[in-house]
């Protein structure tokens, strides 16, 4: 396939600069890399807080963002042998890891500590081609739309992997806080494909609507509206949820989880707000054996198999199509709360 020398990105000097529409040059693959023609790339609320630097986590300089690029092969390094020019192919977060720490061998390659991570320590998706490991990037069957899947390539592959990391089984009720957004949106559908009774967590009639009517939750509450802990216990007759899935993107709700989760159940934090800080009291968390974990992102089986979910049409990821051009109205959208489901960005415009 001919490949440009140049191509258009979004790109910011440091955080909170300006992010710039502007030429770069487009890179080579090196001998175990891929270059993808990204054709889609979803917003993700991390692309957000890296160019804000809200985690203690230094970004690149002249940092193009974004970890949710869905496209084309166009260019493999001389070692690649096992994806080819044509292929589709996603840049995730997890742009490569080393292979030989006790994680990487293990299977925990999120977890390597020299991990490169796509839109953070290495230029991600908001760009027209971007590279990325061979053995990393999500492997996407053709057939799929671009569009569409893009915000699978994080959010889906986060949310599937907290719902993993619940243990909860077939049955079961999960509560998700943070429904509505990103995030929210396919967690509430994949707990349903996987056989969980959904409590859906968010605020506005909108969300609500689309939580119950589109995605399939059995149960609304509204945290601007409603005692969330009182209302979660009066659906599952006192008991609570056999976990809850922490996806908010601010302090509060990580404070009291623990009092709506049932005994033995699991408290699973995802999101990340900025400085934020989870606490429970000690005597009823150790009395009733409450969990509480963090989940990251998915290794490389939990990327194929969130993939499969979609694939097989068990997932529609609710999304908006802009323009590569209006990430930096995206991102005020996001500050300000409006985005009910996940902007998806055509880098050709």
């Amino acid at each position: 396939m001919s490949v440009p020398t140049e191509q258009y990105a979004q790109v910011f000097k440091s955080n909170n600069d300006p992010i710039e529409r502007k030429k770069v040059p487009v890179s080579k693959p090196g001998p175990d890399e891929v270059l993808v023609n990204i054709k889609y790339t979803g917003v993700c609320h991390t692309d957000l807080h890296a160019w804000k630097g809200d985690w203690p986590l230094q970004t690149k300089q002249n940092l193009i963002g974004g970890h949710e690029g869905a496209g084309v092969v166009v260019a493999v390094g001389e070692l690649v042998k096992d994806i080819k020019v044509g292929d589709h192919a996603g840049i995730k977060w997890i742009n490569g890891s080393c292979g030989h720490c006790e994680f990487c061998m293990a299977g925990d390659e999120p977890l390597c500590t020299n991990a490169l991570l796509s839109g953070y320590t290495v230029d991600g998706s908001f760009q027209q081609y971007a590279i990325g490991k061979a053995v990393d990037v999500a492997r996407i069957p053709k057939g799929v739309p671009l569009d569409a899947v893009a915000p699978i390539l994080c959010a889906g592959i986060t949310v599937y992997k907290a719902l993993k990391e619940s243990q909860a089984r077939a049955g079961q009720t999960i509560a998700i806080v943070g429904a509505g957004g990103g995030l929210g949106s396919l967690a509430v559908q994949y707990a349903k494909a996987m056989g969980f009774r959904v409590i859906a967590i968010d605020t506005g009639s909108e969300k609500q609507e689309m939580c119950l009517n589109v995605l399939g939750a059995e149960e609304y509450v509204d945290f601007a509206k409603e005692d969330v802990g009182a209302k979660v216990k009066s659906i599952t007759g006192g008991l609570g949820a056999h976990a809850v899935i922490l996806l908010a993107v601010s302090e509060k709700p990580f404070q009291h989880a623990t009092e709506y989760c049932r005994a033995h159940g699991t408290v699973v934090c995802v999101g990340l707000p900025a400085k934020a800080r989870i606490s429970a009291e000690v005597f009823p968390t150790v009395i009733r054996m409450i969990t509480i974990k963090g989940s990251y992102v998915g290794n490389r089986i939990d990327t194929h198999e969130a993939i499969d979910f979609f694939a097989r049409g068990l997932i529609k990821a609710p999304f908006k199509v802009g323009k590569l051009s209006e990430l930096p109205q995206v991102f005020k959208l996001m500050e300000e709360g409006k985005i009910a489901g996940r902007y998806v960005l055509d880098t050709s415009k």
